[in-house]
């Protein structure tokens, strides 16, 4: 794997159990990830997209393949070395927002850095700087129940950001978004991927994500099924 490539993903397979038959949710895919890509993983729901999201995440293993992310053979390694791996290196950004309702703005952006055992005064200073980033600045001490859904959501990509991890992962960010949010999202996303160099990987089916992107990945039925670079 050359020095650019991030990720690399041979003959995935992935089934499920239906009746008397098995469902190819992930038909021997193959996929690869630049360094500082802003890739969108589109198609309708079943087609596949957040399935491969999930295996590249690690919070799923598929039947058969390999994935190998920052020269990791990242399937090779116990239960507890995949948790630290996604724990270090992967962020996530999820549909559903997925903070923690009983804390604050800045103690949802500084949990993640909290599991990784960093000190309280530096990960609430991180944690300010990238609520800042995502123009939060001033809203650090609301709960999630005190701002809006496009707010939260910028919450949830600071949380994603604030360790700085190797990749960034988005499960359908604008689903829960009126389009004038959803597009102030993934502006904000495509700007943090120019300026601070982070890979973005977007599972969605949102003209405006797909919009946004510098590569849209179509899938269709478990395969994926075209690939174009802006």
């Amino acid at each position: 794997m050359s020095d650019d490539i991030l990720l690399q993903a041979t003959d995935l397979c992935k089934y499920y159990h239906s009746g008397d038959s098995d469902i190819a949710a992930l038909n021997h895919v193959d996929f690869q990830l630049k360094k500082g890509a802003f890739t969108v993983l589109s198609g309708r729901s079943g087609s596949g997209k957040t399935t491969l999201l999930n295996m590249i995440g690690l919070l799923d293993k598929p039947d058969t393949g390999s994935l190998h992310i920052a020269g990791e053979d990242v399937l090779a390694l116990s239960a507890a070395k995949r948790a630290d791996f996604r724990l270090q290196r992967i962020g996530f950004v999820f549909q559903a927002y997925n903070l923690i309702r009983v804390l604050s703005a800045r103690e949802n952006v500084a949990y993640v850095l909290q599991l990784r055992g960093m000190a309280k005064k530096e990960r609430l200073d991180i944690a300010d700087h990238w609520l800042s980033e995502v123009g939060l600045e001033g809203l650090e001490n609301r709960r999630p129940d005190q701002l809006s859904g496009g707010q939260q959501q910028r919450v949830a990509v600071a949380r994603a950001l604030a360790s700085e991890p190797a990749l960034v992962l988005a499960d359908e960010p604008t689903a829960n978004l009126d389009s004038q949010h959803g597009e102030s999202l993934m502006a904000l996303m495509r700007d943090l991927n120019k300026r601070c160099g982070m890979t973005f990987l977007i599972a969605s089916h949102d003209p405006v994500a797909m919009a946004a992107a510098k590569q849209c990945v179509h899938m269709q039925d478990g395969n994926i099924v075209s690939s174009d670079t802006v």
